[in-house]
């Protein structure tokens, strides 16, 4: 038994040396029972099996952990085949949510292009109106603001399309561009005395009206010398001269999104341009008198009043043909399209009048649209010498002439489909009213003030100051009886 025992601790001699003193101790305690020697060299016999075993708790954590990764490497080691289809499943996923999202940006793209589309459709069809006049409150006085810089009395404004600056001319030859948010002059363009034609750059008679184009690239200005100038609306660079009129040119208008250029004159005529290509186009005859106003939108067509030939015109340019409208008792001085399918009109008679371009006679008429003046059984109209329309929408304005210093600036609400006008509120200022214009955003309304009209030197109003009302279109606050401000 002995020898047994110390061959199988050969294997541990720490374990070997332990039995030996266990066994001598127990032979000098109890004396040397050989019974107890085989039961004790069992008892570690079986702790040294456990010490060894591959299951056993003491091993170490981190051996432990490393037989596990190795055993998971060996487990799930990949062949270059399964790395190859491993790749492709994770590409073809990456590509299926790129496709889903592509999918909701196209759908979200088609749904806002498809509302610009409709807009576009109902706006050529004069249908698209946006409810604004119902919110609209009288402005204080104390917020109107007045920018100073013409010598003589202003004639004409336009708006730049971002609703940044404003352009005016007056009958000092001059055009000055103006910065809305601090009313600073940006650029002048200084007129030239009579007789300098040929070596002034810009105008030397009396600018009698002003346009400029959709995209803001170029500025038009026509003048009393038949000429009309184009001009880089950024710089004020002069840029080019068009001759061929044989009257005052008294209206000009950009067709909308384009850069052809139409310009009406005191010679009868409409004469069409292309300024890009810096060309003469075509001319157009029909009026009997002296035209008066002209306005164009997007389509291939303009709107013309007739003065004293009591008229207003639409013309087809592409069909080379005209529409003729009569409506007013005097002569009609200005208009302006509210959209492809309506305008309106003012006249000397003191009226203003709705169209549809779709029927020869007025939808509406407001007769006395500004009041009358002089002594009783001697009242006469105040004349209307501009009118507004913010474009698409039910909201008008219009300028009266007045022999005293009070004249007044109406803004209106129009009715449903265009046939009725209601006066909204009444804005005063000190001067004639030779030009009105709406922002593109309807934030504002423009008016151009001067002592004079700007076609003539009828009379004199001494006390009026030449000058351009900003005049702010307030919105009902949030919470007031109907307060859906566009």
């Amino acid at each position: 038994m002995s020898s047994s025992f110390f061959i199988k601790t050969k294997s541990n001699p720490k374990l070997a040396k332990k039995g030996k003193d266990t066994a001598a101790s127990k032979r000098k305690g109890d004396g040397g029972s050989g019974g107890n020697i085989k039961l004790i060299a069992k008892k570690n016999i079986h702790k040294f099996n456990e010490e060894i075993s591959s299951d056993s708790e003491t091993e170490s954590p981190a051996v432990t952990k490393r037989r596990r990764q190795a055993k998971e490497e060996i487990k799930y080691e990949e062949t270059p085949q399964e790395k190859k289809l491993r790749l492709a499943k994770l590409y073809l996923e990456q590509l299926k949510e790129e496709e889903e999202n592509k999918a909701e940006d196209d759908a979200f793209e088609t749904d806002l292009i498809a509302g610009r589309l409709q807009e576009e459709v109902l706006e050529q069809k004069g249908k698209l109106q946006r409810i604004i006049a119902k919110d609209l409150i009288p402005p204080d006085a104390s917020e109107i603001r007045v920018f100073k810089g013409h010598k003589l009395p202003l004639t004409c404004l336009v708006i730049s399309p971002d609703d940044k600056c404003i352009f005016s001319a007056a009958k000092d030859c001059s055009v000055i561009k103006w910065d809305i948010e601090s009313g600073r002059k940006l650029h002048t363009i200084h007129g030239g005395r009579k007789g300098t034609e040929e070596c002034h750059v810009g105008h030397t008679a009396h600018i009698l009206c002003m346009t400029i184009s959709s995209d803001g690239k170029y500025l038009a200005t026509g003048d009393m010398n038949k000429l009309i100038m184009i001009w880089e609306a950024e710089t004020c660079k002069h840029l080019y001269k068009f001759t061929g009129h044989k009257g005052p040119v008294s209206g000009l208008s950009f067709r909308k999104g384009t850069h052809d250029l139409y310009s009406a004159s005191h010679d009868r005529s409409i004469k069409v341009w292309n300024v890009d290509e810096n060309a003469y186009v075509e001319t157009l005859f029909g009026h009997q008198d002296s035209i008066t106003g002209l306005d164009s939108l997007s389509r291939e067509r303009c709107v013309t009043a007739g003065g004293r030939d009591g008229t207003v015109r639409v013309w087809k340019i592409a069909e080379e043909s005209q529409l003729v409208f009569h409506g007013h008792g005097g002569s009609i001085d200005c208009v302006q399209l509210i959209n492809e399918e309506h305008m309106i009109t003012g006249a000397d008679d003191g009226s203003l009048c709705l169209w549809s371009v779709n029927k020869k006679k007025p939808l509406c008429t407001v007769k006395q649209a500004h009041g009358c003046h002089g002594d009783s059984g001697l009242e006469q109209p105040h004349w209307v010498a501009s009118v507004a329309a913010l474009q698409n929408s039910d909201t008008v304005a219009s300028g009266a002439l007045g022999c005293s210093h009070n004249s007044q600036v109406n803004v209106w609400k129009c009715g449903q489909s265009y046939r009725g006008l209601e006066l909204l509120f009444s804005v005063p200022v000190n001067g004639f009213i030779n030009s009105l214009k709406f922002s593109s955003s309807g934030q504002f309304l423009v008016v151009g003030v001067g002592q004079e009209h700007r076609l003539g030197r009828w009379w004199r109003l001494k006390e009026a100051k030449n000058g351009i009302y900003i005049i702010p279109l307030k919105r009902k606050p949030q919470g007031a009886e109907g307060n859906q401000v566009d």
